[in-house]
Formats: structure tokens, C-alpha cells, sequence
């Protein structure tokens, strides 16, 4: 049995989706490792971790329209504004979303389906450096 682990660093510049698939792909195969789990962790508040369609970008488009409803920019519900309108619901979204991914690693392979990408949803409306942590335990 062993781990491994690394950290993917994603420029963002803004709301939205950054399919971060190929670079995950890339270092869990290099991994030398045949069986095991792989597990993704962001290490922000206000931005979040998706498997989603990578087929289609009208679904990565949909997902934001959606978002954008559930959750708007400048609710005055919201006491939290600190860092401007953005920033309670970019809160609120990752709390509805995931901060971390776990994903089988079969045969020398993440076991993603067909259509299933790895996704960075950036919240807020500004440029960020996103920290997603990679572990690969198995064999």
C-alpha cells in the first residue's frame, strides 16, 4: 500500500467552471500505482469541487444560470459583504456543492464515465489561485 500526494494550482479568472480533468488525469497515471482511491480536496471557501458533463459546455453554461438564480449576487439577506456583493453567496454555493471528490483508481486509471469531468467552480467574480489537493492511495 502507498500515498501519494500532490497540489494542482488553478489560475481563475472569475465565475464559472474550470474543467481541471487533464491535469488530475495526468498525475494519477504517472503514479505507477494499478488500484487504489483518488481523492481531490480544494482549500478555499468560496470556491468548490464538481464531477460534471465535459461533453457539452451548454451543461457547465446551465449550472452558472442555475446558480445565479438559486443564489444571487447582492441578496439583502445577506449581513456578509465584507468583500462585496459576491462574497456571502460565494459561500452559500460552496456549502451546496463539494469540497472534495473521491474517485476509484482502476487498473493504472481514474475510473471517470464517459461523459464525467472534474471541475473547479469558481464562486466569486474575481481572479483567484485555487489550491485543489490530490491523494492516491492504493497499490
Amino acid at each position: 500500500m502507498r500515498q501519494l500526494q500532490d497540489q494542482i494550482s488553478v489560475p481563475t479568472r472569475g465565475r464559472r467552471l474550470y474543467d481541471i480533468t487533464p491535469q488530475v488525469l495526468n498525475w494519477a497515471s504517472q503514479s505507477g500505482l494499478n488500484n487504489g482511491l483518488l481523492t481531490l480536496y480544494i482549500q478555499h471557501t468560496s470556491a468548490s469541487l464538481l464531477i460534471n458533463e465535459n461533453y457539452d459546455s451548454d451543461v457547465l453554461v446551465d449550472m452558472e444560470a442555475f446558480f445565479a438564480r438559486l443564489v444571487p449576487d447582492g441578496d439583502p439577506l445577506f449581513i456578509h459583504t465584507v468583500e462585496g456583493p459576491d462574497d456571502m453567496p460565494a459561500h452559500v454555493r460552496s456549502a451546496l456543492t463539494q469540497t472534495s471528490i473521491s474517485i476509484p483508481f482502476l487498473n493504472g486509471k481514474v475510473a471517470l464515465g464517459q461523459w464525467q469531468g472534474i471541475f473547479l467552480y469558481e464562486h466569486r467574480t474575481m481572479s483567484n489561485q485555487r489550491r485543489v489537493l490530490l491523494t492516491l492511495i492504493g497499490e
